[in-house]
This record gives C-alpha cells, structure tokens and sequence, in this order.
C-alpha cells in the first residue's frame, strides 16, 4: 500500500509535465518519421491528405455489427496522409508516407508520460550512479520498442500499408525479413511497456522503503 501511495504521490507532483510531455513525445516522434523519410528517400513530400476521422469512425460504429470486429478497424484509421507521389503511373502512386493514426498517438502520449514519470523518479533516487545509468537504460529501451512498434511509416516496397516494420526495411533489414517480423509488433511493444510499469513500480517501491528506512538500517541488517 505504502508503494501505491507514493506512486500516486509522484503522479499528482507530476502530472502536469506527463501531460505536456506525452503531447510533445507523440509530436515530435511524427517529426522524426517525417525527417526519416525525407532523408532515406532524398525527396520532399509532394501531397498530404487530411481525413475526416470523426465521420469514418461514425461509419465503421454505424456499419459495423461486432464490437470486436469494430475496435481494430477504428484503430488502424487515418487521421493524415504526408508522403511523396509518383505520376510516372497514371494518376500516380505513393511511393511512401508517414500516416498519422490516432490510436497511435494515444499510444505515444502515454509513453512520453510514462517516461516523463519514470525519469523524474529517477532524479529523485538515491542510489548509486551506476545503478542510476542502469535505470535510465533500461527506461530507454522500453521506449524504444515502444515507439519503434508504433511507427506508421509506408513503403510501396513494403505493400505500401503503414508498418513498423519499414523502418526495418528503410535500415537495410530484407524486406522479406521485416515483413516476417512484422507480427512480432504486439509482442515487442507489450514488452516495451512492461518495462516502463515495472520501472515505475520498484521505483516507488524504492522510495516507500527507503522512507521506512531513511539511515539504511534495513539494507544493512
């Protein structure tokens, strides 16, 4: 009880930069997937298209009979369309985009939040230096396979559907190879957050007892 205690401490000291750094975190990781492109491709976006998300979602809950099938068509809905178009094929193909989706977004602002959180409760440990590098390490490697599991970038190489797994690609991983990989998305971001919780939880475990045991009396029993 005394670690949910300070959880909840730590969350209502921070909330306010959970907030904004979520926001930020969630922006500025469609900023970066945008400037990935454009540096792998060597070429400018030449379209965007913005939909209306609001009206697809009424559509999909109006025509669609099952909850379960509802839930991951709404989650794969598009929000933006920015990315490069070919007109040497007719009407033109998209050669690759960044789709912002807003489930993803979702997602990201709570990882940023949850970073936000995690590194605050850092700063504010008392353990040693090594043990502090170590923390911060395995906080950026839950962010990371979260953030990298959600990114929404497409490649006509890669069936031009917004994956995770082109950036795979983009790096020089076969096509073949990321595409195989692709199913793993689930798995790598549960684990990425995972990370993140259990992170959060023994630091705030560490704070409960170190507030029974200021002098380290315990530690040295």
């Amino acid at each position: 009880m005394k670690t949910l205690s300070v959880l909840g401490s730590e969350i209502r000291k921070n909330w306010r930069f959970m907030l904004l750094n979520g926001v930020l975190f969630a922006l500025l990781f469609q900023v970066a997937m945008l400037i990935a492109l454009m540096v792998r491709f060597q070429a400018f976006p030449n379209y965007t298209t913005i939909y209306n998300w609001a009206e697809a979602v009424s559509v999909i809950i109006q025509s669609t009979p099952s909850i379960r099938d509802m839930a991951p068509i709404i989650w794969e809905e598009w929000l933006i369309e920015i990315g490069r178009m070919n007109y040497d094929y007719g009407t033109g193909i998209s050669e690759w985009s960044l789709n912002v989706i807003p489930s993803r977004l979702l997602v990201l602002f709570f990882v940023g939040a949850m970073l936000s959180l995690c590194l605050a409760m850092v700063r504010r440990d008392t353990c040693q230096s090594g043990m502090s590098n170590t923390l911060r390490a395995t906080t950026g490697v839950g962010t990371l396979l979260i953030a990298m599991t959600n990114a929404t970038m497409s490649w006509v190489v890669c069936c031009a559907t917004p994956t995770w797994v082109v950036g795979l690609a983009m790096l020089g991983v076969g096509v073949s190879s990321s595409l195989a990989l692709e199913q793993l998305g689930p798995v790598l971001s549960g684990a990425g957050f995972v990370l993140l919780t259990a992170m959060i939880i023994g630091l705030a475990w560490r704070r409960a007892r170190n507030d029974r045991d200021p002098e380290g009396v315990l530690a040295h029993a």
